[in-house]
């Protein structure tokens, strides 16, 4: 049940931004896709309910309800950036905006840009982990509630992994042009 509800939301989150830049651009309606966008983070909200719900209803957690923790951290943040380099793509396209931004390909802009994309990894991490151990104490059952721990263990992982194959190799090893 709960996979249904994560892969709703993400279908959701998708339809909705494709829709209010729809909207925005080659339909003209600013304020109608200004309105599309803003309801992108209630599918966070639809997904944080289920979640809970689910757990409320005496359901032992898993690998799903920590996936629904990450996807919600993640979407804080990275979801601001996310429409941003939509929107960017959408006005070149089809409102003759400016082409848009690239993040810089060498040197220490490489390292900074892979360093702030880091930290909002870190801010996504900590999210999702303040929603396990929310959920945890919400459930406050260890035995059900073991998945979870385990689940923050791998974010962890995943995030030192990130941290040190991106951003402080990058500041190790700045990439240079080609000659």
């Amino acid at each position: 049940m709960l996979v249904a509800v994560i892969v709703g939301c993400e279908i959701g989150f998708w339809v909705l931004l494709v829709a209010g830049l729809v909207a925005r651009y080659p339909l003209r309606r600013p304020r109608l896709g200004a309105a599309l966008l803003v309801c992108v983070p209630l599918v966070d909200l639809v997904l944080l309910a289920a979640a809970a719900l689910d757990l409320r209803r005496g359901a032992t957690a898993d690998t799903t309800h920590g996936l629904a923790a990450a996807y919600l951290g993640f979407s804080v943040a990275f979801g601001h950036s996310l429409i941003r380099w939509a929107d960017q793509r959408f006005a070149h396209r089809f409102a003759g905006g400016p082409p848009p931004v690239r993040p810089p390909r060498y040197g220490w802009a490489r390292a900074r840009h892979e360093w702030r994309e880091w930290a909002k990894g870190l801010l996504g991490w900590a999210v999702a982990c303040a929603l396990l151990v929310a959920a945890i104490a919400f459930v406050g059952d260890a035995e059900r509630t073991r998945a979870l721990w385990d689940f923050a263990r791998t974010l962890t992982v995943a995030l030192v992994i990130w941290l040190v194959a991106f951003p402080v190799w990058e500041t190790i090893f700045p990439r240079r042009p080609r000659r």
